[in-house]
């Protein structure tokens, strides 16, 4: 991966950051005021707030933990046993975000919510576990990588002794 590109996606990542933090600090106290004027009740107000919290909380996981793979890539240490506790966090934020989705349609369905909306939102949960699923695909692709790495080093080290 090149300079430029591990500059791109870092800029990237530092902006959803900030968007995300932004969203937290600004959005959802408005998002709440708009729910407590619309006469929600109050247990499924503050559940869809937490999971919207909650949901912004594992994007900010996820990258983050990006961000720390790509410094690996930067240094040539991606192939290691330390990515894995990475990638494993990325799935584990990945598939805890498709849950609060089906959450949030289970929140919904017994509400004024047109069941087409709430079979839109549990569609979005299955495709976010579709996402952590691919994950868990490239961390064994991960694995594999790692593991031949770890073969052709200890062939260099075989055929140094040879020489």
């Amino acid at each position: 991966m090149g300079k430029l590109s591990i500059l791109a996606l870092r800029v990237v990542i530092a902006l959803v950051l900030a968007g995300s933090l932004f969203v937290q600090a600004r959005m959802v106290p408005l998002l709440s005021a708009d729910l407590v004027e619309a006469g929600a009740p109050d247990a499924p107000r503050v559940a869809l707030l937490a999971i919207v919290v909650l949901g912004i909380v594992c994007v900010q996981v996820v990258a983050v933990c990006v961000w720390r793979l790509l410094t690996m890539v930067r240094c040539g240490t991606v192939f290691s046993h330390r990515a894995f506790r990475f990638v494993d966090i990325i799935f584990g934020a990945i598939a805890f975000a498709a849950v609060l989705m089906f959450g949030m349609a289970v929140i919904l369905a017994p509400g004024e919510v047109a069941p087409g909306v709430v079979l839109l939102i549990c569609g979005a949960a299955l495709m976010i576990g579709g996402v952590a699923l691919v994950v868990r695909v490239m961390r064994t692709l991960l694995a594999q990588a790692v593991a031949r790495d770890v073969e052709a080093s200890d062939l260099r080290a075989e055929l140094d002794e040879v020489i």
